[in-house]
């Protein structure tokens, strides 16, 4: 019985609202009733039941109303910076409620003769005082409660972008010693010294850029969509050596965003989880392009062929990618994956966005 009551309350009121309001009910209803009807709301139980049925219909309705009143001011002042307009809004909100709610029950009960409630100031004025000091102290306390609350959320979500931010940087560090990518890379220069030593060399400047870039990526929060290009062109080439035919990679980029800004490695980070997760082969290459949008975006997508295998370290740093976003207080990355193809959309940072991160 008790569960069928409490559920359909549980999914209107919060845990906290229950708790105040069964503590509530059963002081300032027999208090209530006793004030407004006197003795004879203890001594006759036909007004005792009567009353305390009334006063319950009316609490019910009046709390109601107070409820969705509160929760409309808390949705129109959410932050911490906003307590003492909300304090106010709250404590304007319940006073009017409040007094209106006195007027009306008082007015309700002069109607039935039994209770003997005259519709007058002074029965009015005392249940009107002590519901307005009320109002008062339960608005500071749900003040101060909210503000907690709101605070120790503020601070756990801080923490948890910190976390990740760490993870990021820490992702990113693997990146730059990475052995398997140095071993690939020294195979192929070693390949290409006895074949062709005017390519080795450039190889060599190519490898020199992207580890330059790497280990200069922790020092930097932010880089412009030109200088990540611009690695991404350097890594290309290292990965076109090794590849070959199997992989191809392309830019098609609006002028206009070079200037904007996106997290070092990002780009690569896509790169990466394309080749780990699908297969390259010489009949079907592996298709890798990178593209701007109007709203201002970088999109990377790439042509669906699903290793059978599970990769997951690359799912991590995708994970740890759009973190690193969340804390930066920009737009959240987009995924779509299709049949046939993949894409991640990153947005761009613009100047007063990078100063507001």
């Amino acid at each position: 019985m008790l569960q069928t009551v409490y559920r359909p309350l549980r999914r209107y009121l919060s845990k906290w609202e229950l708790w105040y309001h069964a503590i509530l009910m059963p002081v300032l209803i027999p208090v209530g009733n006793r004030y407004v009807i006197g003795p004879a709301y203890f001594s006759d139980w036909q007004i005792f039941l009567s009353a305390t049925g009334l006063l319950v219909s009316l609490y019910v309705v009046v709390g109601s109303l107070i409820t969705i009143a509160v929760r409309w001011v808390i949705r129109r002042y959410p932050g911490v910076h906003q307590s003492t307009y909300r304090t106010l809004a709250v404590l304007v909100v319940l006073s009017v409620l409040s007094a209106g709610a006195v007027v009306f029950d008082t007015f309700i009960y002069s109607l039935i003769p039994q209770f003997g409630t005259s519709f007058t100031w002074p029965v009015i004025r005392p249940i009107l005082l002590a519901t307005l000091f009320f109002d008062f102290a339960f608005c500071t306390v749900l003040s101060l409660f909210y503000a907690y609350r709101q605070w120790y959320k503020d601070q756990t979500e801080n923490e948890q972008l910190r976390q990740a931010t760490y993870q990021h940087q820490l992702d990113a560090l693997k990146m730059q010693i990475n052995p398997h990518f140095l071993f690939n890379s020294l195979t192929s220069l070693s390949t290409l010294i006895g074949e062709n030593k005017q390519q080795a060399g450039w190889f060599v400047d190519e490898l020199s850029k992207v580890y330059r870039y790497m280990l200069q990526a922790n020092a930097r929060e932010l880089v412009s969509l030109q200088t990540e290009l611009n690695f991404i062109d350097s890594y290309s080439n290292l990965l076109q050596t090794r590849y070959g035919a199997t992989l191809h990679i392309t830019h098609t980029i609006d002028p206009v965003y070079l200037d904007y800004s996106l997290p070092p490695l990002s780009l690569q980070i896509l790169i990466d989880s394309a080749m780990k997760h699908n297969a390259m082969l010489a009949g079907k290459p592996l298709l890798i392009s990178i593209t701007t949008t109007s709203d201002g975006a970088v999109v990377v997508k790439n042509n669906l062929q699903r290793k059978v295998i599970k990769v997951e370290t690359s799912q991590a740093k995708l994970a740890t990618l759009t973190s690193k976003y969340q804390l930066l207080g920009n737009a959240d990355i987009y995924i779509e994956e299709t049949g046939t193809h993949f894409s991640v959309r990153l947005p761009l940072l613009t100047g007063p966005q990078i100063i507001r991160s």
